[in-house]
């Protein structure tokens, strides 16, 4: 038996990394779920194009069953947003990007002026961009612990530049139910920017005084907004 699959009117909670990290990142969202009795998976995502990516969460939910909420963190916004799985029934944006039909992940990341302490953000000469290790201080988890930023930094995976400079098809957000947690202390990703996109995407929308990285520093925000996804699709 697959042993990511549950009856088929449950729904499972599928979670998709953003850059510079893997699924380790939702590691204490992901404990917290299963000790609610919430069905949950991470999809690892290679960072190497935006279809790449979609491929790699397709694959995921494939080795679900039933209806599925689909969640992301930061860059993965434009990825969940390009699904097209059937299953699909729910979106969640967690301190995410989310690029209408035509958009790329840069446009929406750059919509907006950037916060003082955001690292510049530069591909190497093969084209990935890494995040400088001061940043995960400085920037994605400000509220984290110096053991967090260290082995956030160790860990990270970096994007290619393919990634956020591909457009997006017809985004998901305008035919599912779509939340979005706004992280109103973000220093990644203008919680300005955050709040249009969410307006735009007629989501149910929670704002927090979080850093880009809740899913870290504050799971349990990130775990009721979740749960809230899940639960509607039990009804």
């Amino acid at each position: 038996m697959n042993p990511h699959s549950n009856s088929t009117n449950i729904p499972t909670v599928v979670l998709v990394h953003g850059a510079w990290a893997d699924g380790s990142s939702w590691s204490r969202v992901i404990h917290d779920l299963q000790q609610s009795g919430v069905a949950v998976t991470a999809a690892p995502i290679p960072l190497t194009s935006l279809d790449d990516d979609v491929n790699a969460v397709t694959r995921a939910i494939d080795r679900t069953e039933g209806p599925v909420v689909l969640a992301d963190h930061a860059y993965a916004g434009g990825v969940i947003g390009a699904t097209s799985h059937p299953r699909v029934q729910a979106l969640v944006y967690v301190a995410a990007l989310a690029p209408d039909e035509g958009e790329t992940v840069a446009d929406v990341f750059y919509r907006d002026p950037s916060h003082p302490q955001a690292p510049e953000l530069k591909p190497d000469g093969d084209g990935w961009i890494w995040l400088p290790t001061s940043a995960f201080a400085a920037a994605f988890a400000q509220h984290a612990t110096a053991e967090e930023h260290a082995v956030l930094a160790a860990v990270q995976r970096p994007i290619a530049v393919a990634c956020i400079q591909e457009p997006v098809p017809r985004p998901r957000w305008k035919d599912v139910p779509t939340w979005f947690l706004i992280a109103d202390d973000d220093r990644m990703i203008n919680p300005d920017t955050q709040r249009f996109m969410a307006e735009r995407s007629n989501a149910s929308t929670r704002i927090h005084k979080v850093d880009h990285a809740p899913l870290i520093t504050r799971p349990d925000v990130v775990t009721e907004i979740l749960s809230e996804a899940a639960q509607s699709l039990g009804h």
